[in-house]
């Protein structure tokens, strides 16, 4: 099993691949290939040529939730290629995707640079994937089986007060703008001889809650984490509620990504085992 990461934030280290805020990861697995959602712009195209990894021959196609820096390449790859991946999301994807950012000024990021609401959701509707002739999974249940080795969860629990939602983060609905509790939020596990990894987008419902409900639902252990933690907003205390949380599962591999957060990513780095910046280019090879 190898998994490349084809966008992040963060530069590869030799300074020859696209970055953006955004994610994208390509698993390959001995009879399955599965694309992880496809980052911000579609640059990871580009990068996924010069990291020779061929995904014209992905089987599947992960989205884990209706962001923009999730979602935005999926019509570049759909058009840069005839391809016909079956498509995993959540059954409140499309339902979900009137998604909105609220800034009051303050605060600068990728969502927001002045005052208001700022739309953040997806650049395609279920018509599109249609036209496209994509076979589409709904995950309805809490466990959606890809094979042996590869399962999609969602309806995660939310077990711990301090992961709370951003109430910045908004779903328009008719003209009211309601606080979004991720429901389309979905997170794919690994299964490896030594435990399971658990691929997270953005762990908009809280990585922690993500976590212990997969552990709870398999009974197996969680050896490695990879993707983002939503880390980015979190205070002091939230962070060293989650090292000391990590740390008492002792976490082997923690990639750390996108939407961590500088902070967080020092404070996890300095006191966890095994944690790294998932970078753009990085290769692991389990």
């Amino acid at each position: 099993m190898r998994i490349t990461t084809l966008i992040e934030n963060t530069q590869d280290e030799n300074k020859n691949l696209k970055y953006e805020h955004g994610l994208s990861m390509f698993i390959e697995m001995d009879d399955c290939n599965i694309l992880f959602d496809t980052g911000k712009s579609g640059d990871f195209i580009e990068n996924a040529e010069n990291l020779n990894v061929d995904i014209k021959n992905t089987d599947v196609l992960i989205l884990s939730h209706a962001h923009y820096d999730h979602c935005g390449g999926v019509k570049r790859l759909l058009e840069t290629y005839n391809i016909k991946p079956k498509l995993i999301i959540s059954e409140h994807f499309f339902k979900k995707s009137n998604k909105y950012h609220y800034s009051d000024g303050k605060l600068k990021s990728d969502f927001s640079n002045g005052v208001g609401y700022k739309y953040i959701g997806i650049n395609f509707d279920e018509q599109y994937i249609k036209n496209k002739n994509l076979p589409v999974n709904l995950v309805k249940d809490d466990l959606l089986k890809i094979n042996d080795k590869a399962f999609v969860f969602s309806n995660f629990n939310r077990y711990y007060s301090f992961e709370k939602i951003n109430e910045n983060m908004k779903i328009r609905i008719d003209d009211k703008y309601e606080i979004d509790n991720f429901e389309d939020e979905i997170a794919l596990c690994l299964k490896t001889e030594k435990g399971l990894i658990v691929i997270l987008g953005c762990a908009h419902p809280g990585f922690l809650n993500m976590i212990n409900t997969i552990s709870e639902r398999t009974g197996e252990k969680v050896i490695g984490i990879i993707g983002g933690t939503h880390l980015i907003e979190a205070d002091n205390e939230r962070i060293e509620k989650s090292i000391k949380y990590l740390n008492s599962l002792n976490i082997s591999i923690l990639g750390l990504s996108h939407c961590t957060g500088e902070k967080a990513v020092k404070m996890l780095n300095e006191e966890c085992k095994g944690s790294f910046i998932n970078r753009t280019g990085t290769i692991l090879n389990l």
